[in-house]
């Protein structure tokens, strides 16, 4: 007899996410601070906003989607990121005065590469990085939006970690290999990510996460974790596991399509109202206090 074989790793994510089962302790609980610290800047929440690229209009209103959801990340004092862009664009989001980091692309051109790195920090981002998932794809290196990407050694990395003195952030390790290579060029943080199931059978972010927490123990490099982050639930699992902070993606698009700034302002705050409302159930003042104690495991997830 046959059986349907799950291939989208985001499907295996959410699985994987949801057999986890939280325990409650209640006794000598009080509602929770989820305020947090990050690279020496003091947040609302441990909650950020995704590296999205090339967002268009919507709704016939005056600004792109990347730059309302920075004016969002910029009200509701959370940690911004952008994607794929060019320098105008990127001048646009800066001007929200929202604290952002740009994810440059595994741009051929490393010349490109560069620019847009160096441009960014003159203009005031709190920091830069590189997405190295984006450097595959069917048939070769991939090709976004016309731009031919290439392999990035770990030399090639570190170079970039050189030139700047902005927080360098790698985007899309998946490994405690990469994790450990990250920290061994300079990188102060990374995102744990397999950029919406890019690879097929992509292990869940949070299944990966514990090892890559022990392996990094003792090193100066704070985790991001997205995929499938579409709660204040979602989050806090995340930080018990191990992460610094997550980012939610595609869970605010929605919101950011239907009501621009309001709408994804309301949805990160709503996000981090439920991270309260789970960690006051489950006994954790603060986020730096929260551990992998009051976790569960379902065995049969998938």
């Amino acid at each position: 007899m046959g059986y349907e074989r799950i291939t989208d790793a985001n499907v295996i994510t959410e699985k994987y996410m949801d057999s986890i089962l939280l325990e409650e302790r209640l006794i000598d609980s009080v509602v929770a601070d989820i305020s947090t610290d990050f690279l020496g800047e003091s947040f609302d929440m441990p909650v950020m906003t995704p590296a999205f690229s090339h967002l268009k209009t919507y709704g016939g209103r005056e600004k792109n989607g990347l730059v309302e959801y920075s004016v969002a990340a910029k009200e509701c004092h959370i940690l911004n990121f952008c994607g794929m862009m060019e320098n105008d664009q990127f001048e646009k989001i800066v001007d929200t005065g929202a604290k952002t980091v740009r994810i440059v692309k595994p741009y051929a051109d490393s010349g490109k590469v560069r620019d847009q790195m160096q441009y960014a920090e003159s203009i005031g981002a709190f920091g830069i990085g590189m997405d190295i998932d984006h450097i595959f794809g069917e048939g070769g290196h991939d090709i976004v939006i016309g731009e031919e990407m290439t392999g990035q050694t770990t030399q090639m990395l570190r170079s970039y970690v050189e030139m700047t003195k902005l927080p360098f952030v790698v985007k899309g390790v998946l490994s405690v290999a990469d994790a450990v290579k990250s920290a061994d060029i300079g990188a102060k943080a990374i995102i744990v990510s397999h950029h919406h199931g890019r690879l097929p059978y992509a292990v869940p972010p949070m299944m990966i996460l514990p090892k890559i927490k022990e392996a990094l123990a003792g090193r100066d490099v704070k985790i991001i974790v997205d995929c499938g982050i579409a709660s204040g639930y979602d989050v806090f699992k995340a930080l018990a596991l191990g992460a610094d902070a997550c980012a939610v993606g595609r869970s605010m698009l929605p919101a950011l399509e239907k009501d621009g700034t309001p709408g994804v302002c309301d949805f990160i705050r709503k996000v981090g109202n439920e991270l309260q409302y789970a960690m006051s159930f489950t006994g954790f003042a603060k986020v730096k206090d929260i551990d992998d104690s009051v976790l569960h495991f379902t065995q049969h997830w998938i």
